[in-house]
């Protein structure tokens, strides 16, 4: 038989198991990186004045994939970015 939770034992445990999703959510989403303080200390300059850099922030790129890439690297993924933007529509 399955004991019965009391209900602010029930509403305790319901609210742990949700936190605790949550963080499991965050974390697959972000992983385990270090934060990155700027947008522009991760960007190469080469890539400032590529199409989509707009004045505020220049290139927005908040993960740091761009940190150390080259021309090409660029390219792949502003094509697997239009890829899945297109498949979402």
């Amino acid at each position: 038989a399955r004991p019965k939770f009391r209900s602010k034992h029930r509403r305790a445990h319901q609210t742990v198991i949700m936190l605790a999703q949550i963080i499991t959510s965050t974390l697959a989403f972000n992983g385990m990186r270090a934060p990155v303080h700027s947008a522009r200390a991760a960007v190469s300059m080469s890539f400032e004045d590529a199409l989509g850099a707009q004045a505020p922030l220049g290139l927005f790129d908040p993960l740091g994939l761009l940190s150390d890439a080259d021309a090409a690297r660029f390219d792949r993924l502003r094509f697997v970015e239009v890829k899945h933007g297109r498949i979402c529509m």
